[in-house]
């Protein structure tokens, strides 16, 4: 199974990789403690201790995430302060790091298929209000859901090596 390559991009040895898009994230949040704040910050954690407790990481390896996807944009460092203590800061996802939402959730959604029992997992995805399930997935502006063989990629300006198309 596989997706069907359109135009010039069949040929995939004219494919100029060096900027893809897909390695460059995995750059940036391909870490499995990456995932693991973006996915507490989808849930609601703010906090350094928080996010600390709920991933399981170390205080060094939790800083050093935070720091990164603050510089990189996906988080927001606002002061609060506790009656009697020092000033601190929470960590709010910014709308660039909410954009990463559906890929956390199709990573949930991947593991409550395969890597759980029978029941699907601790978690479901649903629509507020309901208890409709939601299904991350390729789906058309127009809102209708596709499937493998119903997706194509495209050439996005000069991915193609010049002379090889």
């Amino acid at each position: 199974m596989s997706i069907k390559l359109k135009g010039a991009l069949e040929d995939r040895g004219a494919w100029r990789m060096e900027n893809c898009s897909i390695a460059m994230t995995m750059e940036i949040i391909g870490t499995r403690s990456s995932m693991l704040i973006l996915r507490e910050a989808i849930y609601g954690t703010t906090r350094f201790d928080d996010f600390v407790r709920r991933t399981k990481g170390t205080d060094a390896i939790v800083s050093a995430r935070l720091k990164q996807l603050t510089d990189l944009g996906l988080f927001e460092k606002r002061p609060y302060q506790e009656e009697g203590k020092r000033k601190r800061y929470e960590y709010v996802l910014t709308p660039k790091g909410a954009d990463l939402m559906p890929a956390v959730f199709a990573l949930m959604q991947w593991g409550n298929r395969y890597l759980q029992s029978d029941d699907g997992g601790p978690l479901r995805l649903v629509k507020r209000g309901t208890d409709i399930p939601v299904v991350i997935g390729p789906h058309a502006e127009s809102d209708a859901q596709l499937g493998f063989d119903d997706l194509e990629i495209a050439a996005n300006g000069d991915w193609i090596e010049q002379g090889r198309a």
